[in-house]
């Protein structure tokens, strides 16, 4: 790899047993895999229990962690995108023999809370995308990821990352310009 990984010093003293270490690496990394968490899964207490799972694996691996394969920043995005899709299967299998009677649209509190009414429609819109291009979107705008590591963590080439942002991009302007066209005929 012809850069230099940020995060490698940091890793080898959290191997090291360096609490100190794991602290400023909690602390660092913790904000963004809660936000990627959060917005994959609309469950505030999901996305914690797979953060502290990503963390957990973070400190039971960090002894072994050799940096030049993929950037640590890298690895910990695709370990977070995992867990998510292994909590939206289970939800899936869950809910494939029980049909809800209707979905409650009221948004949580954390949501209202943190979200705007326009960044709530952006969420939402982004939520309809099909994962794939979701995930792109997510990486690349929320995460502020650049296109080669976004690609690194979905696991596909850069060529690849920038179709599926394009498709994403595209369908999020066509629900937003039939909104607003059913906006001005109300």
């Amino acid at each position: 790899m012809s850069e230099l990984d940020p995060d490698a010093t940091l890793i080898a003293r959290v191997g090291c047993g360096d609490q100190l270490a794991t602290r400023m690496l909690v602390a660092a990394k913790l904000p963004r895999m809660l936000a990627l968490a959060t917005r994959m899964l609309h469950d505030g207490a999901e996305a914690e229990d797979v953060t502290q799972e990503a963390f957990v694996r973070i400190w039971r691996t960090a002894a072994a962690w050799r940096p030049g394969r993929a950037r640590f920043d890298t690895w910990l995005h695709t370990v977070v995108l995992n867990l998510c899709h292994d909590r939206l299967r289970k939800r899936r299998d869950l809910l494939s023999d029980v049909m809800p009677e209707t979905a409650d649209p009221a948004p949580d509190a954390e949501t209202e809370l943190i979200e705007t009414e326009r960044g709530h429609a952006v969420s939402e819109a982004i939520a309809a995308l099909p994962e794939r291009q979701r995930e792109a979107i997510l990486l690349v705008h929320y995460q502020d990821l650049s296109g080669p590591e976004a690609a690194a963590a979905l696991e596909i080439s850069v060529e690849a990352l920038e179709s599926l942002l394009a498709r994403g991009r595209r369908s999020l302007r066509g629900h937003f310009a039939a909104v607003q066209e059913l906006a001005a005929h109300d």
